[in-house]
């Protein structure tokens, strides 16, 4: 798997890549690490342990308990839950570690850990690399100093965290959902629960689908990566919107009323212009990512309200907004992060407060989204190609330098390598889809005639 730990925790074919003894070893270390690190110190350490519904999470789960108490650790298993569920009630029980098993919006068959500090934030890069240093160390021979006794750790179930996390949820919101019909789609993960119980005790009329999970169907032809049947369903019904969720729920992406889809951005947007309305909007500033589209750019200047654009992925835009105390931020792909009320992107959390703007204003959502016009945008992925002469390459420098001159104003030009695979990745963005497709595959020519 090369290095264990990602951008979000441990992932990989669960019992293939993630078995039940990487499992049971990554907890150990884990006690261990945070055990040196003076987290437990002056008192017995407590763990938190959720998962989502895949089948492996089962085996996963006894596998992590099972090596956090062999540690010395006391564990409360609260079940299947969203992974802002685990974030939230680490914090809330005062638990010294959190532990969610879940692969998110991957496929069944792959599973993951993610390890959460005191509070319910997600571990210092360097403390990942520790564990999976003292892991490895561990795993190659060196024995473990093990508790006896009463020294070992203590497991329980904590069947209240539902209830508690719900609670948290519907304290969050400035109004009721009344008179408001939505459908959810929960692709038959985590929040199958959840979700459809907060929207209900937040006043929604609710129609579920994916809200069946089996262990085996989590993502399936649903949830967030798949919005066609939450599409259909919006229209059916005549609902007001339509949410979807991801496996572990820490993702929303929208359908308005006409079964159109609403995506993080527009999500973000409207998102960013209540919280500004509601004095909730620190420093009258959002954090996304340099792949937000640039009609989102546009429209929160437009509107006043400053855009600070991070490296891909939720962590890079968590960094910036705890380092400088701005207070929403998120990603294209769904992953909203509040951060008064999460350490990490709440999919159920941001469905709710869609769903209360659109309750407080009396608009649809199709009106609210409009305050950002999504400029066509044309992704181009360029294979076998020397991706680390991408910023250095003069040649593609001046294709770029061209690209953006033909562009202006009213378009954007982007080039990054995959930080997973030997490709790089070619988008472009203009007010007409045709011209972003034509400079996209001369970029993508001049990508593989000097890189490849």
């Amino acid at each position: 798997m090369g290095r264990l730990f990602g951008t979000d925790g441990v992932r990989g074919v669960a019992n293939a890549d993630l078995t039940a003894e990487l499992a049971l070893g990554l907890s150990v270390a884990a006690a261990h690490v945070l055990g040196e690190a003076g987290t437990f110190e002056g008192h017995r350490p407590v763990a938190v342990v959720g998962r989502d519904p895949r089948a492996s999470g089962e085996f996963l789960e006894a596998a992590v308990v099972a090596g956090l108490a062999s540690a010395g650790v006391d564990v409360l298993r609260v079940g299947v839950l969203p992974t802002p569920a685990v974030a939230h009630l680490t914090g809330a029980l005062g638990a010294d570690l959190g532990v969610m098993l879940s692969a998110s919006h991957n496929a069944m068959p792959d599973n993951g850990i993610k390890f959460f500090a005191r509070g319910g934030h997600k571990l210092a890069d360097e403390l990942e690399d520790q564990i999976e240093q003292v892991y490895e160390q561990h795993r190659t021979g060196a024995p473990w100093d093990r508790p006896t006794g009463a020294g070992v750790g203590r497991v329980n179930s904590y069947d209240a965290g539902f209830d508690q996390y719900v609670a948290h949820l519907i304290g969050v919101l400035p109004n009721r959902l009344d008179g408001l019909r939505i459908v959810l789609d929960e692709a038959h993960g985590a929040a199958a629960k959840v979700s459809p119980e907060a929207f209900t005790q937040a006043g929604a009329q609710i129609v579920t689908i994916g809200a069946d999970p089996d262990g085996l169907n989590i993502n399936d032809g649903c949830g967030s990566t798949h919005l066609d049947l939450l599409k259909a369903a919006v229209v059916k019904h005549g609902a007001d919107l339509g949410i979807a969720h991801d496996g572990d729920a820490d993702r929303c992406l929208a359908v308005d009323h006409t079964g159109a889809e609403i995506d993080g951005d527009q999500i973000l947007a409207v998102l960013a212009l209540s919280m500004r309305e509601h004095g909730a909007l620190r420093q009258d500033t959002v954090v996304a990512t340099v792949m937000s589209n640039l009609g989102f750019k546009l429209a929160m200047e437009r509107e006043g309200i400053e855009f600070v654009a991070t490296a891909v992925g939720d962590r890079y835009v968590l960094e910036s907004m705890k380092e400088h105390g701005y207070a929403l931020g998120g990603e294209q792909s769904g992953h909203v992060i509040i951060l008064d009320h999460a350490t990490t992107g709440d999919g159920t959390l941001t469905g709710l407060l869609l769903a209360a703007r659109v309750a407080q204003t009396g608009r649809t959502l199709q009106d609210l989204a409009s305050v950002m016009e999504r400029l066509p945008q044309v992704l181009v992925n360029v294979r076998d190609v020397d991706k680390s002469r991408v910023t250095t390459s003069a040649e593609l420098a001046a294709a770029v330098t061209d690209a953006e001159r033909e562009l202006g104003a009213t378009g954007r030009v982007l080039l990054r390598s995959s930080g997973t695979e030997p490709l790089v990745r070619v988008m472009v963005e203009a007010a007409d889809i045709e011209q972003a497709r034509s400079i996209a595959g001369r970029l993508a020519d001049v990508v593989k005639s000097t890189l490849g």
